[in-house]
């Protein structure tokens, strides 16, 4: 455990030692606990789940066939593991395609690149562009140049994301991808393009999503990989102007709605089926790779863990959701949809957990909980020990991506944090597939999500207290 001082550390044991001795839990429910715990620690049903769907279904791109594909699997599937109720909740986004994209220094050095459009960019006219590519060594450089400064110019952002085990660079980095095609647009550029956000050293460049500002141009926006930044810095360094042709084939098309859906499926409470234990993930992914580990991978935990406490001869005494979102990748159209369709009942949701983030066996849990609660918390994480799970002296978590919109309405959550050394060397690319994930990391992973629901449904415990 990891602790900031002393006086925190004898204040927490504490709390953790009258709850263990006042046994959130009853006996019975110990005994299923550790039952569970040891079966999600032997069966390989995650992974079965994640090969399923990397194989069967594939890419997954919200509105896209593969998408409708992994909706149909996921409600079958949910189905035949005895899910008491499966159900889906309509989704609705604007339509966009990939297309084919081409980046060529046409001067002084040519060089083919490897890039890959942003998601949600526009395209170039057919014959492509051509322009003085200008270099900014991050998002607040590009801010800072004066108006007009890019005018018929191509921006490129070249600051390059770090690497952490709990993927903080992420968030440095991602800000340029976001929005740097508007800022580049308002200083009069062409088209924009940034290093890939990823860690990798690899010609595999990382897409993502980026956004335009209302009232300004729309330009063509794109990555590139690491090592083709590195080769434009290298040629900027030399003071010579360095020209890039620029051809997408992308494609928006803002006023056509496509149709996509959340799959939503519960194991029933049998005391207070009205309680909700909400554990999720994303069931989107983009159009590259097989979204083996974004997020197939935390779609196949939660639903083994559901299905795992459903085959128990005793019932769980809350409901255990899960929520597969649709369109995370594009713009968490289903977490705001299901906000809409669920307002409702926010208050009823008890507390929540989702996975999108890391590939390695999970080390912390970090609640974001009512200080009441911290007891439970730590009995919690006393049962998690064995599997390698400390407790954060921090009680601020807000649940991951989408859920994060019910944690914002007042939900408490947990924030299960894995390894993500090597997460963003994968990320958004075309090698984000099957083989990358461990199967016995994956037991672990799945052994700590069915025991967090559990302990959550058969608490009792008020966690906004």
């Amino acid at each position: 455990m990891k602790y900031a001082s002393g006086i925190v550390v004898v204040l927490l044991c504490s709390v953790m030692t009258v709850t263990l001795n006042a046994e959130t839990l009853s006996t019975t429910d110990q005994e299923i606990l550790q039952q569970l715990k040891s079966q999600a620690q032997q069966s390989s049903l995650s992974y079965e789940l994640l090969e399923s769907l990397t194989t069967e279904v594939g890419p997954r791109l919200a509105g896209t066939e593969g998408d409708k594909k992994a909706i149909a699997w996921a409600s079958a599937k949910m189905r035949a593991l005895g899910f008491d109720k499966v159900w889906t909740e309509e989704v609705s986004l604007p339509k966009w395609t990939r297309g084919d994209l081409s980046l060529q220094v046409v001067s002084p050095y040519p060089h083919n690149l490897f890039g890959i459009s942003l998601g949600g960019s526009v395209g170039t006219k057919r014959s492509g562009i051509t322009a003085e590519i200008v270099e900014f060594k991050d998002l607040a450089a590009l801010e800072a140049a004066p108006a007009g400064s890019l005018k018929g110019k191509i921006a490129f952002v070249s600051f390059r994301m770090e690497r952490f085990i709990d993927g903080r660079g992420y968030g440095v980095a991602v800000g340029a991808r976001g929005k740097g095609a508007s800022v580049a647009a308002e200083k009069g550029a062409i088209a924009f393009i940034l290093r890939s956000v990823g860690t990798d050293n690899n010609r595999t460049p990382h897409t993502g999503g980026m956004n335009y500002a209302e009232g300004i141009k729309k330009i063509p926006a794109a990555a590139i990989s690491n090592p083709d930044a590195d080769l434009l810095v290298n040629m900027l360094k030399r003071e010579q102007p360095v020209k890039l042709k620029f051809k997408s084939t992308a494609r928006r098309y803002d006023k056509k709605m496509v149709k996509t859906a959340n799959v939503i499926g519960e194991i029933t409470g049998s005391e207070a089926p009205d309680e909700i234990i909400a554990i999720g993930a994303h069931l989107d992914s983009w159009d590259v790779g097989t979204g083996a580990m974004d997020d197939g991978l935390g779609v196949a935990i939660v639903m083994a863990s559901a299905a795992m406490i459903g085959e128990q001869a005793v019932k769980p005494k809350r409901t255990i959701r899960v929520i597969l979102y649709a369109a995370e990748e594009v713009g968490f159209y289903g977490t705001k949809q299901y906000m809409l369709d669920h307002a409702d009942e926010v208050e009823k949701h008890i507390i929540g957990a989702e996975w999108d983030f890391g590939i390695g066996k999970i080390y912390e849990l970090r609640p974001g909980v009512g200080e009441q609660s911290l007891g439970a918390i730590a009995d919690l994480a006393g049962y998690m020990e064995s599997l390698g799970v400390g407790l954060s002296d921090k009680n601020d978590a807000k649940a991951q991506s989408d859920m994060s919109l019910l944690s914002n309405a007042g939900m408490p959550a947990i924030n299960f944090a894995p390894d993500g050394t090597n997460y963003f060397d994968l990320h958004h690319t075309e090698n984000d597939t099957l083989d990358k994930i461990d199967a016995e990391d994956m037991k672990q992973n799945t052994a700590v999500y069915t025991l967090f629901a559990w302990f959550a449904a058969q608490s009792g415990v008020d966690f906004r207290q």
